[in-house]
């Protein structure tokens, strides 16, 4: 099943009296499940890429699709909707909100979820914050946790709300090297069990080592790939 279609994608931003091609013809099909790497130097569009199929911006030609939902058709209220409904982010500053405790920052965007009761909101906190190693820190606030601490919360906020996709932007690159690798060793294991979809956009070399699949973006353009089958 296709989770992401994007067709004939261009992002162009004006700067001024200039226009600056962030993304050009970009064309990409990504299945469930998969456990996608976009890599690519600074400044290469990987980021605009990510942004573009989490909703958070749109292209200025061509098209996104979120399973089979076009985004450029929708209205800013029913993008909003999509992201809440199907997708969870991961960021590198982590994003957790500083007066809030873990608990309390992991249940935050299930509020904005009518569909989910009290009882049903406790029920998914609890659980991610047993999958992310975190149950015995709920209480405690950001500042009291550790960088991959703070990280493993924002995976269990991704998670909470079961999206179909989850979308991580240089998710180790305020991490250092053990505590990168044991946050990238988590997500692969949801992944897998889980059978979440993952995109990073990263130029962790040991992103690339773990994702089945590997895609390369270079001044706006996809370059190349490099594709390993799916176990199982």
């Amino acid at each position: 099943m296709t989770i992401v279609r994007v067709e004939h994608v261009d992002k162009i931003y004006r700067l001024d009296e200039q226009e600056v091609a962030a993304l050009k013809d970009i064309n990409l099909i990504v299945a469930a499940g998969r456990f996608l790497a976009i890599a690519g130097p600074s400044g290469s569009g990987k980021s605009t890429l990510l942004n573009l199929i989490g909703c958070i911006d749109t292209p200025t030609r061509g098209h996104v699709f979120i399973g089979t939902e076009d985004t450029s058709l929708k209205s800013p209220d029913q993008l909003a909707d999509l992201r809440a409904r199907t997708l969870g982010f991961i960021f590198q500053t982590f994003n957790l909100l500083p007066v809030l405790s873990t608990w309390e920052n992991v249940e935050y965007p299930l509020l904005q979820r009518k569909e989910f009761s009290r009882k049903e909101r406790a029920e998914r906190v609890q659980h991610y914050l047993n999958v992310v190693g975190l149950a015995k820190y709920a209480k405690h606030r950001p500042n009291q946790l550790s960088g991959g601490q703070r990280q493993r919360v924002a995976i269990a906020r991704a998670l909470a709300g079961s999206p179909t996709l989850v979308l991580a932007d240089e998710p180790t690159a305020n991490l250092d090297s053990k505590t990168g690798e044991s946050i990238l060793r988590l997500m692969k294991q949801i992944n897998e069990i889980e059978g979440t979809t993952f995109i990073f956009s990263t130029h962790d070399f040991r992103i690339m080592q773990m994702a089945d699949r590997v895609v390369s973006i270079s001044d706006g353009e996809l370059v190349k790939e490099a594709v390993t089958p799916v176990a199982g």
